[in-house]
């Protein structure tokens, strides 16, 4: 039997690992600590423990696909497409602290909510391009610790395995406080990424310019379209999601706790947002004026143009921080598939179980480490194509895995009080609205190379402007249905008055109905909670994102494959 979590109610969690006292890695939190933090010091010492998911999801999306978008943007554009970075933080933001609440409130990963809420097929459809998707990402992990080994003059026949020994290693030691501390040091040396923007001596006037007034170096064209496509691609993946939620459940963070993992998620998303912002300046510091401005070639290549233009220390840096994104996002990615197995699949999963206790969940991990470092090894491999796969599979993917987001945090049988507020939902459905665009974009020009871009802007911009008037309209109804909704609580309240222990806080301050609820309100086991009712206007939207997502993909597949013949 699963303990009682200490809000009170019989959380829905699916691993009995996953409920207990939280063991961070820069602390511990007690399964019944019920006690105020008055202090900073205490605040501070709380948030270090509770602290990790939000970051490590988010330094592990600056990976190697994250590190060369960003250099290929400074190679190419200068440093006039920092802007873009400014703009992704609210979207990060709000994306998972969606992630966040879902986590916190249900103990249940992602992929298992998507599978009891929407179904089998949407079950199994959104773990089954997950799985694909994130295997294809791990494939570019590899290639990126090839070619940083390369740099240092070392085999990828030598890095690469040993690469894939040390993230299993990490993985299946049966401590989430070790593997946390693991991924901390990665995110640690991932701060390397500031000395190398120091040493390319950008402008601080020129680079505060480019960072808040939205232009492109050289004009909207179709490749820079194509870029900024590719950079919101790469900073905001599906995989984020699925991993953050099932890593808040499996470290055991309750809605106690929901405050301290916001800011943990927007730490991350500000660290994720600086490091992208300093490849991007040190790239277009070096390559400006040079004979290799405008001509990308990859990753590899960026840290040897950085020690010629740069010095040494800086191609080394470069290669480092290329090696260790790829570590990251390795670790992160395979982690979020294994995460999203044993949630479908009901077996154990959880980093606080060891090998001999969760054999499927490690063994998950294990085989998509192995099978990615063997695609990469293997003489001849279209790694480029696998590459390019990722970005328009990603783009594909992601508006739906947005939606399925946005729905669930309007469930109230799975949030109760701690649904989305109006503005939230309004916001939330412009960022849905821009990823379905770039996403229509990026499949078009994938499918049709020729196609030029800056055609298809109007249209996106008169689509932006409608749902820009749709979200206010819907916000402005959404505040005033809240605000009678507090009213009837209010009123309710009045009419049952509660013990003075229930409705104050420890400083004497009378509690409003929600905040009570919120302080007890649990999702109840999967097994009784009923599956919501589906609208017509649901029915047919979920229908169309269906027909959609199934088109888009064969149309991708066929692709893929006419490249592979050489047509």
């Amino acid at each position: 039997m699963v303990q009682q979590d200490i809000l009170g109610s019989l959380p829905a969690v699916l691993d009995e690992a996953h409920v207990g006292d939280i063991h961070g890695a820069l602390g511990t939190v007690r399964v019944h600590d019920a006690a105020a933090r008055r202090s900073w010091r205490a605040r501070l010492l709380t948030l270090a423990a509770v602290m990790g998911p939000g970051l490590i999801v988010m330094v592990g999306d600056n990976d190697a696909g994250g590190v060369a978008t960003y250099a290929q943007a400074g190679q190419n554009y200068g440093t006039s497409l920092l802007w873009t970075l400014l703009l992704l933080i609210p979207v990060l933001v709000v994306n998972q602290e969606m992630v966040v609440r879902l986590g916190a409130v249900t103990g249940v990963g992602h992929a298992r909510l998507i599978l009891e809420r929407f179904g089998r097929f949407w079950g199994a459809f959104s773990v089954g391009d997950l799985f694909l998707l994130n295997f294809l990402t791990i494939v570019t992990e590899f290639i990126g610790i090839s070619l940083a080994a390369q740099y240092f003059g070392i085999r990828a026949v030598v890095a690469v395995p040993l690469a894939a020994a040390a993230l299993i290693a990490v993985t299946v030691t049966g401590s989430f406080r070790r593997w946390e501390r693991a991924m901390y040091v990665l995110v640690a040396v991932n701060l390397l990424v500031i000395p190398l923007a120091v040493i390319s001596h950008g402008s601080g006037s020129a680079l505060a310019h480019d960072a808040l007034v939205p232009h492109i170096e050289g004009g909207i064209t179709s490749s820079a379209v194509l870029l900024i496509i590719a950079i919101v691609g790469t900073t905001v993946a599906p995989w984020q999601l699925f991993f953050q939620q099932s890593n808040i459940v499996d470290k055991r963070i309750t809605p106690r706790w929901i405050a301290y993992e916001r800011a943990d998620t927007v730490i991350g998303a500000v660290v994720v947002v600086a490091g992208a912002a300093a490849l991007m300046v040190a790239s277009g510091a070096a390559f400006q004026s040079t004979a290799l401005h405008g001509q990308f070639g990859d990753a590899g290549t960026v840290a040897s143009g950085l020690a010629v233009h740069l010095g040494a220390a800086a191609g080394a840096i470069f290669a480092l921080v290329l090696l260790n994104a790829s570590l990251i996002g390795a670790a992160a990615v395979t982690l979020s598939t294994s995460y999203a197995f044993g949630d479908v699949f009901g077996v154990k999963h959880s980093l606080h179980r060891g090998w001999r206790d969760a054999r499927v969940f490690h063994a998950t991990f294990a085989a998509l480490v192995v099978a990615a470092a063997g695609i990469v090894l293997i003489p001849h491999a279209p790694l480029g194509l696998i590459t390019v796969a990722v970005q328009a599979l990603a783009g594909v993917l992601l508006p739906s895995a947005t939606v399925f987001l946005l729905l669930l945090c309007n469930d109230r049988a799975v949030l109760g009080p701690w649904t989305n507020a109006p503005w939230l939902n309004g916001l939330a459905s412009l960022i849905i609205t821009v990823l379905l665009m770039l996403s229509g974009i990026l499949v078009a020009t994938t499918l049709f190379p020729g196609l030029d871009v800056t055609l298809l802007l109007a249209p996106c911009a008169a689509g932006l402007l409608i749902a820009l008037a749709g979200g206010a309209v819907y916000t402005v109804r959404g505040r005033a249905r809240q605000r009678l909704e507090a009213q009837v609580e209010e009123w309710t309240d009045t009419l049952s008055p509660q013990p003075a222990s229930a409705v104050t806080l420890h400083a004497g301050r009378r509690l409003t109905p929600r905040e009570r609820s919120r302080r007890t309100w649990r999702m109840p086991p999967l097994a009784v909670v009923a599956r919501p009712s589906w609208s017509r206007g649901r029915t047919v939207g979920m229908l169309a994102l269906r027909g959609y997502l199934v088109v888009a993909i064969l149309l991708l597949v066929v692709k893929a494959v006419e490249l592979v013949l050489g047509r």
